[in-house]
């Protein structure tokens, strides 16, 4: 019996009031059983780590549980689908956040809703909570606002601070057009790329594609092509304006590459006819797509596919580069996430999905998972992806100088993130 809409929605709510409201708790991670542990956790044994802090910060990462904690902070301006839903609304989502943390590598962190829209204001209060954690997450921030507050909160802060709408989407993505580029025999720097969107992640992505060599992007955003002859544009869009007017007609004709992050029917059959063969169709739009899987097949019978939504193969999931890449990021004490770790947390993605995949992943999806047009993204439930993910942007940090350790072993690092595969702790 197929579920309805209606026992869908009581199921969702259910599962967040039943036994315990949320979906997150504090966990007590010492012994706490005796007259001495009270002594010790509080006080007068509590003094001595305090003391220590006060004379050498750094030992916070020591003493405390910064070195492992997250905060996942929003305003609640663009949440999901659901737009501007204020920032108590959006805690839900900021919960499940924090056990996608958790859970996949073993990060804790605590959720922070921020009640302003004003961006003065709210990177003051993320900057005075900021000692608190190890990184940051921002989450949920309507652009473009969000390029600011992320950009002032980089500078401000000696800690990793990432927006992950903007760069989980990029750094996926990046992973799924290697890999299709692969399968098509095509060079990333030859590549025609068409960003339907001018959003965050629109504009993260296509600074992230430039970075890795693509020269030809062209973005469409709510009316029409970006380019020099209009005067709408913000600093953002402008990035990415052409020097001529150009319709989406011409902007689809022979184009390689059509990522589509805005909403359904931005692009349809008229536009994608026009690409160039063998076209990589990316229809990101979530939960309704651009264009369903079946509607693009339709018209291009030749084209590799990818979405947003699980029930599809090639999940354009974020899931797949948050959690690692701020284990890397912490773990190597990295003051900043910056485009080479982003990049490195994009190749071990595409290395991993051309790798013989774990039998328990087919009997997880009920289906043969190997590398090709079905399958150019790892599947989130893969162990391996803390390992490869979480040390190939340790090492990118390391090598970047956005740490500074210089005492790290790569390959131990390794045999520890094994230890830790948090789909195991359940």
């Amino acid at each position: 019996m197929s579920i309805t809409k209606a026992s869908f929605a009581q199921a969702a709510l259910d599962y967040h009031e039943d036994e315990r409201p949320g979906k997150i708790a504090t966990e007590v991670t010492k012994s706490f059983h005796s007259q001495e542990d009270l002594s010790l956790a509080y006080t007068p044994g509590v003094a001595v780590p305090c003391l220590h802090i006060e004379k050498n910060p750094d030992d916070a990462y020591r003493y405390t549980a910064k070195a492992n904690l997250i905060g996942v902070i929003s305003n609640g301006t663009a949440v999901l689908g659901l737009g501007d839903i204020g920032a108590l609304a959006s805690k839900p989502v900021m919960e499940g956040k924090a056990v996608l943390f958790k859970k996949f590598s073993d990060l804790d962190a605590y959720d922070i809703e921020v009640d302003t829209k004003d961006i003065t204001r709210f990177c003051n209060v993320v900057e005075a909570i900021a000692p608190t954690f190890g990184g940051i997450n921002l989450e949920d921030i309507k652009a473009p606002e969000c390029f600011e507050i992320e950009k002032r909160l980089v500078e401000a802060l000696d800690i990793p601070v990432m927006h992950d709408d903007q760069h989980g989407t990029a750094v996926i993505s990046a992973a799924g057009i290697m890999n299709a580029c692969r399968l098509t025999e095509r060079n990333i720097s030859d590549i025609r790329v068409v960003i339907v969107g001018a959003g965050a992640a629109a504009i993260s992505c296509g600074r992230l594609y430039r970075h890795m060599g693509v020269k030809t992007i062209i973005m469409i955003d709510s009316k029409g092509v970006i380019h020099n002859g209009r005067s709408d544009l913000n600093a953002y869009k402008k990035e990415f304006s052409l020097q001529v007017e150009t319709s989406q007609k011409e902007a689809f004709t022979k184009a390689d590459v059509v990522v589509g992050l805005s909403r359904p029917g931005t692009f349809g059959a008229e536009d994608i006819k026009r690409m160039a063969a063998d076209p990589i169709i990316f229809t990101l739009a979530n939960p309704t797509p651009e264009m369903f899987p079946e509607e693009v097949r339709e018209v291009r019978p030749d084209a590799i596919i990818a979405t947003g939504r699980s029930d599809f193969p090639n999940q354009v999931n974020n899931v797949l580069g948050f959690p690692f890449i701020f284990r890397g990021a912490l773990d190597v004490r990295a003051k900043k996430i910056n485009m080479e770790m982003k990049v490195a947390a994009s190749e071990a993605l595409a290395t991993m999905a051309r790798k013989e995949v774990p039998e328990y992943i087919s009997e997880l999806y009920g289906t043969k998972v190997a590398f090709g047009r079905e399958y150019i993204i790892p599947k989130p439930f893969d162990k391996r992806l803390i390992v490869e993910v979480s040390s190939a942007v340790a090492a990118a940090a390391l090598h970047s100088g956005a740490s500074t350790r210089s005492d790290f072993d790569i390959e131990l690092y390794k045999e520890e993130l094994a230890k830790r595969v948090c789909v195991e702790c359940d």
